[in-house]
C-alpha cells in the first residue's frame, strides 16, 4: 500500500467479532474462490487471521478482496456469526481510489457525473430510445414508444448501460411485457443506471448517492413505484441505500417491488396471456442468483426463490433443479463486480462448480433473473469449459416469448403515437 491507514478508517472493524472466529475453515471450505490461481495461498480462514492479528494492510493490498463475488455462502456457515461478506466489501473501501483494478472506479465516477457506468451522453440516449421504439412498433407492437420522464406513471424502469451501449435488442423483452399488461411506465431522462458499481468497490456514499437520486426523481415525478434493478447488484445495491437513507430520515421511504412481483401480479391478474407451447421440448433449469436469493434474504428477510419458479411453470412444462439450489445454490463466479474485473481466470475457475451443476442437470436451457450472471454463463463459462452446451435466457425473456400480444385498439395506438411525437419533439429528437 502507498500510504498508512489512519484509525479512524478502521474503526468499523469493531464490528466483527474476531474474536468469535474458531480457526475451523469452514469459511475456506464453503468458498469456490479457494484455490483459484493467483491467490498466492490465500483463503477466507487465513484473511480472518490476518484481520484477527492487525495484518489490515496486506489484506487491503491483496487481490483476495476482489475475488471475493459477495455470495454470501461463508457468512451463511460460519459457527461464530461473523459476517465476512459484507466486510470483504469494506475492505474494498479501503482500496485508495486510484488502485481500484479494472474499469470498476472509472465506471463508478461516470455514474455520479453523467448518470450512466459508460458515460453515454444524453442525446445518444434519447436517440437509442426513440430509434428501437420505433423499430419495435413498426415490426410487432403498433403504438409503442419509450416513455421517458413520464409524470405520474405507475412504473419506474432503469435500463442497463450495457444494453444501451451494445446489446440493444435486449431491452426488446420488457418493452414487450410493458407493452402486452399496458403498463403506464417511464424510464429516467438522466440518472437512468440500474447497475450500482459503487457497491462493488465498497464506496458508501456512492451508493447512498445513487439510492438518492432514484427517490428525488420519484418523489419529483410522482412515480407510483420502481422495479428494482434486474441486476442483482443493481437491485442489492439500490436496497442498501435506500434503506440507509429511510433510516435517516423516514420521508425518504418509496414504494418498490422486485422483478418476480412485477411478472407474478401482471400473470395473476391476466394482463398477459403466456402460450407455453413455444417452449415445448426443451429442458429448463433456474439459477438462483445470489443478490436476488441467499444474500437479499440475509439482509433484509426476503429473498426470491419459488417465484421464479412459479413463473417459469406458467412458460414451460419440462422443468429441472440445480443442485444444490435456492439457499445453497452456488454462485456463478462473476458477483461482487467480478465479470469486469481484470481476473476472468479465477472467475471461470469459482464457475467450474456452476457448470457442473448445469451439465448434471441435463438442461437445454438455463433462466436467470441477472444480468451479470448471464454474461457470466452465457460468455465466460463456454469459454474456459468448451463442451458445455446450454442455451441461456433472461427470465422476463422467458416470458416475453412466450407473450400472446393482443393488439391496442385503433383509439389507443393513434394516441400513443401522439404521444411519442409530442416527447421526441421536446427532446429534440427526429424520428426517421
Amino acid at each position: 500500500m502507498q500510504r498508512s491507514m489512519a484509525c479512524n478508517e478502521l474503526e468499523f472493524l469493531a464490528d466483527y467479532n474476531f474474536a468469535n472466529c474458531l480457526v475451523c475453515g469452514t469459511c475456506a471450505n464453503v468458498c469456490p474462490t479457494t484455490g483459484a490461481p493467483g491467490l498466492d495461498g490465500l483463503d477466507a480462514r487465513k484473511v480472518m487471521r490476518m484481520l484477527a492479528n492487525g495484518l489490515v494492510e496486506e489484506v487491503v493490498a491483496s487481490d483476495f478482496p476482489w475475488l471475493c463475488t459477495g455470495c454470501g455462502r461463508c457468512t451463511g456457515a460460519c459457527p461464530g456469526g461473523i459476517d465476512i461478506t459484507s466486510l470483504m466489501g469494506r475492505l474494498k473501501g479501503l482500496r485508495p481510489r486510484d488502485q481500484v483494478p479494472g474499469s470498476l472506479h472509472k465506471g463508478m465516477l461516470n455514474n455520479l457525473e453523467t448518470g450512466n457506468n459508460l458515460a453515454i451522453p444524453q442525446r445518444e440516449y434519447f436517440e437509442s430510445m426513440a430509434d428501437l421504439g420505433s423499430e419495435l412498433a413498426e415490426e410487432e407492437c403498433p403504438g409503442f414508444y419509450v416513455p421517458i420522464d413520464k409524470q405520474g406513471a405507475d412504473t419506474l424502469f432503469f435500463p442497463n448501460s450495457k444494453e444501451v451501449y451494445g446489446d440493444f435488442e435486449d431491452q426488446f423483452w420488457w418493452w414487450k411485457i410493458f407493452y402486452a399488461a399496458r403498463e403506464n411506465w417511464t424510464v429516467p431522462g438522466r440518472n437512468w443506471e440500474a447497475v450500482d458499481w459503487a457497491l462493488f468497490t465498497g464506496n458508501e456514499e456512492g451508493n447512498k448517492e445513487l439510492a438518492r437520486r432514484k427517490i428525488e426523481y420519484m418523489k419529483e415525478h410522482e412515480i407510483g413505484r420502481m422495479i428494482m434493478p434486474d441486476c442483482g447488484g443493481g437491485s442489492y445495491g439500490a436496497r442498501k441505500g435506500m434503506a440507509k437513507l429511510a433510516q435517516e430520515n423516514p420521508a425518504n421511504r418509496v414504494d418498490f417491488l422486485y422483478l418476480y412481483d412485477y411478472l407474478m401480479e401482471i400473470i395473476r391478474d391476466g394482463r398477459i396471456k403466456l402460450d407455453k407451447s413455444v417452449h415445448a421440448g426443451r429442458r429448463f433449469t433456474f439459477h438462483d442468483s445470489c443478490k436476488h436469493g441467499r444474500e437479499l434474504q440475509r439482509t433484509f428477510g426476503k429473498g426470491y426463490f419459488e417465484e421464479p419458479r412459479w413463473i417459469m411453470r406458467q412458460c414451460v412444462d419440462d422443468f429441472v433443479e440445480l443442485t444444490p439450489n435456492r439457499e445453497k445454490n452456488y454462485c456463478c463466479g462473476a458477483g461482487g463486480g467480478l465479470w469486469p474485473l481484470p481476473y476472468e481466470k479465477q472467475s471461470a475457475w469459482h464457475a467450474r462448480i456452476k457448470q457442473q451443476q448445469i451439465e448434471d442437470s441435463g438442461a437445454d436451457v438455463v433462466v436467470v433473473g441477472c444480468s451479470n450472471c448471464r454474461d457470466q454463463l452465457m460468455r465466460r463459462i463456454p469459454k474456459f469449459y468448451q463442451d458445455r452446451k446450454y442455451e441461456v435466457k433472461y427470465l422476463w425473456q422467458l416470458v416475453a416469448e412466450a407473450l400472446v400480444i393482443e393488439p391496442w385498439e385503433p383509439e389507443r395506438v393513434e394516441r400513443a403515437e401522439a404521444e411519442a411525437k409530442a416527447q421526441w419533439d421536446s427532446l429534440g429528437i427526429e424520428l426517421d
